[in-house]
């Protein structure tokens, strides 16, 4: 089988302390646990569940390579730099892709399978969209006069993106790069933006008030924004499951939900002797549904 090749990029330049976006965001110790997936009598269930990471501090934001049992994460290294690591759970070989006195996150493999995006936090306060080769390599920038908050693929060359603009707050953007056209949609979203399975469609969180949120889908056809259901209370993290179900965490339990089926969420059965988790936020599963990957606090 495959695997990423291990070319940790070096750079070298003045560093800077600046406390931008991701830093006031408060990180703090997070771990990403690894939980087997299976679906019974269109019942969800879930088990297991290992600590795929057990580094102290931030570890967090997993996206699942399509293909490879390979996940994609943003880690902080001793100085408190975030680099991108990928982790092989079938090898349980652990690598980084990128090792810079910049901070990576959020990583995503794009539609082509090449390139792995993400946020490149720079010392002046720039948040850069860029890419990665899968294998090693120098990075692309893609969007460099935008401060970009987070990312989704719509399609070849199209992104919906969290914006943090002075304006407007926490706009969303649906951006087409071969023609530089950039469009806002929405304000107040949230940090969890997803291609729907199966639709021309992505969806969004949108923050209402307090700890009211509903997620939205946006038809990239007909350019309609529809409201898909009410989020748990004063939680945003999700994740699509085959094509119509939502998952979602209060913190400690799962519940999910279908789209257009459902109007409420129903708690997901945990099987057997799972891991109990605290402090649950986002979520990534695998192409085949099988593996659930969940970021916990420390």
């Amino acid at each position: 089988m495959r695997e990423p090749k291990d070319e940790p990029m070096k750079k070298s330049f003045s560093f800077i302390l600046l406390f931008t976006f991701f830093i006031s965001l408060g990180q703090s110790g997070a771990e990403i646990y690894l939980f087997d997936l299976r679906f019974t009598n269109g019942k969800m269930k879930i088990s297991g569940g290992k600590n795929i990471t057990n580094h102290k501090g931030y570890d967090n934001q997993p996206f699942f390579h399509p293909s490879l049992p390979v996940i994609y994460y943003s880690s902080f290294n001793d100085s408190g730099r975030s680099d991108i690591k990928w982790f092989n759970y079938e090898t349980g070989e652990t690598k980084n892709l990128t090792l810079t006195p910049e901070r990576e996150y959020s990583p995503i493999v794009t539609p082509d399978r090449q390139f792995i995006s993400c946020i490149i936090q720079r010392d002046n306060g720039a948040q850069d969209l860029a890419k990665y080769p899968i294998g090693g390599g120098w990075p692309v920038v893609l969007i460099n006069h935008l401060k970009v908050g987070y990312h989704a693929w719509a399609g070849e060359n199209k992104l919906l993106m969290f914006v943090l603009d002075d304006t407007i707050r926490n706009s969303l953007h649906y951006y087409y790069l071969e023609k530089d056209a950039d469009t806002i949609i929405a304000e107040n979203a949230g940090r969890s933006l997803h291609k729907i399975p199966g639709q021309n469609a992505m969806s969004f969180v949108q923050k209402i008030s307090g700890e009211r949120s509903v997620i939205k889908k946006f038809d990239m056809t007909t350019g309609i924004i529809s409201t898909i259901i009410a989020t748990l209370p004063g939680r945003e993290d999700l994740v699509w499951l085959n094509g119509n179900r939502i998952l979602m965490s209060d913190g400690s339990r799962f519940f999910t939900c279908i789209d257009k089926h459902e109007t409420k969420w129903e708690p997901v059965i945990i099987e057997g002797n799972a891991v109990m988790l605290k402090g649950v936020t986002r979520l990534a599963v695998n192409a085949d549904n099988t593996k659930l990957a969940v970021v916990v606090s420390e």
